[in-house]
Order: structure tokens, then C-alpha cells, then sequence
């Protein structure tokens, strides 16, 4: 296919490049800063969302188009200017690419558009499938907002795909490096009660459920979470057991609110979803146990 792809500079853009040029997809790649290509089937773009450019007309003529692009969310601390960042590279960025694509000849035929579990709010021990409501706190606004960009797609006669992922599990980034330090250091423990539910993913099955969405005819929301997701405790306890490291050091709630301010909410969230959309179609998940996803990362 010929793909074009915003933000194949993270930790799932980067490893989703990898597999597609291994499959010889045509890769059409979308940076705010000047990249150089390491393969023969990629070219990097520099771009600017809602500015022209050479960009727009990589859109004309693509098989579909992978939106992955997004201020971290767990970054910084959520001030009134981090939470502006957060919503604007995503909203923004998605309207230019829905626009850019109202503009073009041959218009992709579909759109896989990232969102996140956070579109849910915290659900307690409630079962949370893709046919959950959304939630009412920020993160669950903004995933709204930001699916909403992506549907009007729809409109011009593309299929789009709503991924909603949950925690990431990678050896190069993502949740598990902020984690892993102070269980290496024998201070690891679940945050709050740690009776809240912890959506997960291995960066392998993420990769693979957007390889089979791109061949499969469905759109709508899809959950990109393993089939078990677990309490805050019961990781806990699981990577200490990976790293050979005790988990007893509990952050409380109040300790965790003064440390990061409203992201504690992010992080308290209980949220027990699962895949059902993705099992319903038949895909197959290659890490359904989180102690096996975490001792194929050789951490």
C-alpha cells in the first residue's frame, strides 16, 4: 500500500514503520522537523498542521492514512498550557488531515485515527467494551473531541478506524521507563488503592491489531488492549516478580495529587477494558498474560 503517517517518530509510530517497511509498503512519513529516510520505500516530510505544503499532496492518491500524532500525555505536568499542547496536536492535527484529504483527487480509502482507553473516565470494576460511553473528566473530553475530528472523514467516504490503547508495553519507552526505575531500585509499588484497573498492550500486538485493521473493511472504535487487564496491583506485583524486585512501596493518592497534580486523576482511573471489537473480528492476540508480555521485553 501507499500509507501516509503522522507521528512515526514515537514509540508506536517508530515501531509500526519498521514492520511496514518490512512489508514493502510505499511510506509517506510526517515530521515537524527535518528527517532523513533509512530505507529506499520511505520519505520524510516536514510539516506544519493547517500550513500548505508538499505534505497535502502526499494525501492525493494514498491507500490510507495512520494518525498517530500527539503530545505525550504523561509528560509534564497538566498546567493550563500543557493542556492547551495536549488538545492542539491532536485536534489540530487531525483537521488538517481530514482537510487535506477533502482536497485531494483520490481521496485515502481509509483513516486510522489514535485515541486512547482515556475516552472512557474511570469505570470502577465495570466491564468496558468500545459500546461504553465516554467518560466526563478532561482526558475523556478530549478523546472525544479529537474522535470527532477523525469521523468527519467519514463524510468523504472513508473508512476510519478509532484506536483507543491502552498503557503501552515497550523495552524503548513509553509507561515502563518512568516504572521501572524505582522497582530497580527496590522502591517499586502500585500507585493509590491499587485496586484500580490497568488497561494493557505489547507494543507487538498494538503493531499487529493496526496491520490487520489496515486490511480489514471494518471502521468504528476498537480497543487496543489485551484480553486481561489487571489491577494496579497485581502489575505491580507481577513486574517486581519480572525484575526480581519487591512492590511495596505504595504511593498514596494525596502524595500522588501534590506530585503531578490533576494527571493523578489519569493515573488513579480505574478502567477494566477490553478488546471486544478486536476479538469479535478474529484478531489474535500474541500476549494475552501481562507476566508474559513482560518477560518477552527482557527488561
Amino acid at each position: 500500500m501507499k500509507l501516509v503517517i503522522a507521528g512515526a517518530s514515537g514509540l508506536i509510530g517508530a515501531a509500526l514503520v519498521d514492520q511496514l517497511s518490512r512489508q514493502s509498503h510505499t511510506l509517506t512519513l510526517l515530521s515537524r522537523t527535518e528527517r532523513q529516510s533509512k530505507a529506499r520505500n520511505q520519505r520524510w516530510l516536514k510539516w506544519r498542521p493547517g500550513e500548505p505544503g508538499e505534505w497535502e499532496q502526499a494525501l492525493d492518491g494514498a491507500d490510507g492514512v495512520i494518525n498517530l500524532a500527539g503530545e505525550p500525555i504523561a509528560d509534564k505536568r497538566w498546567s493550563r498550557r500543557q493542556k492547551d499542547r495536549l488538545r492542539s496536536s491532536r485536534i489540530e492535527t487531525t483537521r488538517a488531515l481530514v482537510g487535506a484529504m477533502s482536497s485531494a483527487q483520490a481521496r485515502p480509502k481509509f483513516l486510522i485515527n489514535a485515541s486512547a482507553v482515556g475516552y472512557y473516565g474511570s469505570r470502577g470494576n465495570e466491564t468496558v467494551t468500545e459500546a461504553s460511553p465516554p467518560g466526563n473528566d478532561f482526558l475523556a473530553q478530549l478523546c472525544l473531541e479529537w474522535e470527532t475530528e477523525a469521523r468527519k472523514s467519514e463524510a468523504l467516504g472513508t473508512r476510519v478506524v478509532l484506536l483507543r490503547t491502552g498503557i503501552v508495553l515497550a523495552n524503548r519507552g513509553g509507561a515502563l521507563k518512568k516504572m521501572l526505575p524505582p522497582f530497580k531500585m527496590f522502591a517499586g509499588g502500585p500507585l493509590g488503592s491499587g485496586q484500580q484497573y490497568v488497561p494493557w498492550i505489547h507494543i507487538e500486538d498494538e503493531i499487529g491489531l493496526i496491520c490487520f485493521l489496515m486490511e480489514n473493511q471494518t471502521g468504528g472504535a476498537f480497543n487496543a488492549t489485551a484480553p486481561n487487564p489487571v489491577t494496579m496491583t497485581e502489575f505491580a506485583r507481577t513486574l517486581g516478580a519480572v525484575l526480581n524486585r519487591p512492590a511495596w512501596a505504595r504511593v498514596p493518592a494525596s502524595v500522588l495529587a501534590v506530585m503531578v497534580g490533576e494527571m493523578a486523576d489519569m493515573l488513579l482511573a480505574s478502567q477494566r477494558v477490553v478488546p471486544d471489537a478486536a476479538l469479535k473480528l478474529g484478531f489474535k492476540f500474541k500476549y494475552t498474560q501481562l507476566k508474559g508480555a513482560l518477560l518477552s521485553l527482557r527488561l
